[in-house]
């Protein structure tokens, strides 16, 4: 779920040769870092209320606000590539989102908390406009499987940040040792970044341009409703899925397994669509199906509140949910390349797309916690998910 970026205006010499498998395991490794930090808060979230005493709004936020970074902080990522190039750009953000991970790990208070939040989500949204410069310029002939790493690497990393955030807490002491423990890793991400791709050499630097977004142009906002579609179930989804389920008597480790099987067979299904999206049916068609099969998931989801721990049911449908999500996402993106007329109006484009969806994914987990407030309980939640994936097909 990683926003481009159009080019930064630098002029490459010549740099370091790396073997392709070695810049893809460079690219893999520094994924496993850039979404743990949203996907550890949804499993964790009865026991962050608890301690710091806020309520499910206010928790809200520790998913809308690295969201809403996404949307407003990406157009930095061209500046901070162009100052000191994409290897430490990349470096600098993994450093932000670790350092200021551990920080809300340590810091007292809901505000403090909620601050440091800003931190890690500036790092996240910076890094994705970066990631896509480097690939560009370090794999331009192998760009899908460059992209494909990265991304894969955020969603393994973020399937087993939610699998073992219960784990962590219940063996170390609390919701802050499994954000602080989870935060520190991303040491690992950096340092085998740091070595595995070399420095650039001898790069000639200008002036990043600003994109010029496609504002009076109605296909545009159409792709940036549909990607919005998807990005607010999915954001949803990880922020309160897991708070659902243990109100329906789950232990926090049952639902963070169901969290971590939805995110991983998302995963799957994300990196598998690519491979036959161009040769079988139409975008339209495949958009629709994938709207379908997360209509069906959620739904399931929503109508069987009874299903207890380990529910088979519960289970398939959570898979299904990811992989309705899961597919839609990569044809979403691949959107903007199909309307565009060259290079460059694809960029306009894909960034415009990425803003508007964003921001509206922002508002899903702050907005669902005020209506699990108002309500007293996840039943109207879970429908207005039904609502959402069914927002996706039309």
């Amino acid at each position: 779920m990683t926003p481009e970026s159009p080019g930064v205006g630098a002029t490459k010499a010549p740099t370091p040769s790396v073997p392709l498998p070695q810049l893809l395991a460079g690219l893999v490794l520094v994924g496993l870092a850039l979404r743990t930090q949203i996907l550890v808060v949804g499993p964790l979230i009865p026991r962050i209320q608890q301690d710091l005493g806020i309520s499910h709004g206010v928790a809200g936020l520790l998913g809308t606000i690295p969201v809403l970074c996404m949307a407003l902080m990406a157009p930095l990522g061209p500046v901070l590539a162009a100052s000191v190039g994409p290897r430490l750009g990349v470096a600098i953000c993994v450093l932000a989102v670790g350092g200021f991970g551990l920080i809300r790990a340590l810091v007292p208070g809901a505000p403090a908390v909620l601050v440091a939040t800003i931190g890690v989500g500036a790092g996240m949204a910076v890094v994705g406009p970066v990631l896509s410069m480097f690939v560009r310029a370090r794999a331009p002939r192998h760009a899908a499987a460059g992209t494909g790493a990265y991304v894969a690497g955020m969603v393994i990393g973020g399937t087993l940040a939610a699998g073992l955030a219960v784990t962590l807490a219940d063996g170390f002491g609390g919701w802050r040792w499994a954000f602080g423990l989870i935060s520190a890793f991303a040491a690992v991400s950096l340092i085998a970044w740091l070595w595995l791709i070399p420095p650039e050499h001898g790069i000639r630097r200008s002036a990043p341009r600003r994109p010029q977004l496609p504002w009076r142009r109605s296909s545009a906002w159409l792709i940036g409703l549909v990607f919005g579609s998807q990005s607010v179930l999915f954001y949803g989804s990880i922020s309160w899925l897991a708070s659902a389920y243990v109100e329906r008597g789950w232990s926090d480790g049952d639902a963070a397994i169901l969290i971590a099987v939805f995110n991983g067979i998302g995963l799957l299904a994300s990196l598998s669509v690519p491979l036959f999206a161009d040769r079988i049916g139409t975008r339209r068609s495949q958009l629709a199906l994938s709207g379908l099969v997360a209509l069906v998931g959620s739904l399931v989801i929503a109508i069987t509140p009874g299903e207890g721990p380990g529910s088979l049911i519960s289970f398939s449908a959570a898979g299904l949910l990811g992989i309705g999500i899961g597919a839609f996402f990569p044809l979403s993106l691949a959107l903007p390349v199909d309307v565009a007329a060259g290079p460059s109006e694809a960029a306009s484009i894909s960034a415009f797309m990425l803003l508007v969806g964003y921001l509206f994914a922002s508002v899903s987990p702050v907005m669902l916690g005020v209506i699990r407030d108002a309500t007293g309980g996840f039943t109207v939640v879970l429908w207005l998910f039904v609502a959402m994936a069914a927002a996706m097909i039309p």
